[in-house]
């Protein structure tokens, strides 16, 4: 599958992959920033943002998506960075193509399996008629009556566009989200020996998501730390920007 991709600065490549329900469009203000640095690569994944809908979707498919997009772009070697889902493609795609990984960030995830969290958005999502409505606002209305912290809903609805027959669209393929959903927590599958490039886990303060005791973090990445940003959430990169781009562009940075 052909994604869709957008391409800023000069310098070693960075792909950034957001998570779920996401876009590229999330990593703008801090990609820009790293585009002084890195030739970063705003990647929107399989049934998000701007790239194809299938109905299917796994980290299989999304490594292999990653893959095809590497090598169209006739690059050897790339640094990955990857929140929650896309933290998940990154792990999948480094463990099956390690000769292509130079580093790797992983963005409050960690390899383990996850419970089914993100069922109760989908059954708020599918309240939303998108046959009948006729604004933004009145499907922000909708959601509102169940989503009450208001960046989870600005973040929904940043998906919302204006489709060919002048009728609201997702960008993301509800759909198949919601066929697939058990997959997104999935287990990272373990390599055969630990992998050797340098990986940064970034774990938020308030997230849940990550354990500095999760065991197979050291067993899947021999080179492998963790840093914790205080007062952040499972969305670290947004509740703490500051902190965060100093901290992935040192370690980006690093020989």
């Amino acid at each position: 599958m052909k994604l869709s991709f957008r391409k800023l600065g000069s310098g070693k490549p960075l792909f950034i992959l957001h998570g779920l329900f996401g876009s590229s469009d999330n990593w703008q203000t801090l990609g820009k920033q790293f585009a002084e640095k890195f030739t970063v690569y705003f990647v929107d994944q399989r049934n998000h943002g701007r790239s194809p809908h299938s109905a299917e979707h796994s980290y299989a498919l999304m490594s292999d998506d990653l893959l095809e997009l590497i090598n169209s772009e006739n690059l050897d070697k790339v640094m990955l960075m990857g929140h929650s889902m896309g933290g998940k493609t990154a792990m999948y795609f480094a463990i099956n193509h390690p000769e292509k990984v130079d580093k790797m960030v992983v963005v409050d995830i960690s390899p383990k399996k996850y419970p089914v969290t993100n069922q109760d958005i989908i059954d708020v999502l599918e309240k939303v008629n998108l046959t009948i409505v006729k604004s933004r606002k009145e499907v922000e209305e909708i959601l509102s009556r169940d989503i009450k912290d208001p960046g989870t809903l600005q973040f929904l609805l940043k998906n919302l566009y204006w489709g060919d027959s002048q009728k609201l669209a997702w960008r993301f393929n509800l759909e198949a989200l919601k066929d697939n959903i058990a997959l997104i927590g999935e287990v990272t599958p373990m390599p055969s020996t630990p992998l050797q490039m340098p990986v940064l886990f970034v774990k938020g303060e308030k997230s849940d998501h990550i354990f500095n005791a999760d065991k197979l973090i050291p067993a899947m990445f021999a080179n492998a730390k963790m840093v914790t940003i205080p007062d952040a959430g499972h969305w670290v990169h947004a509740n703490k920007p500051v902190e965060f781009f100093t901290l992935v562009n040192d370690f980006l940075s690093e020989n």
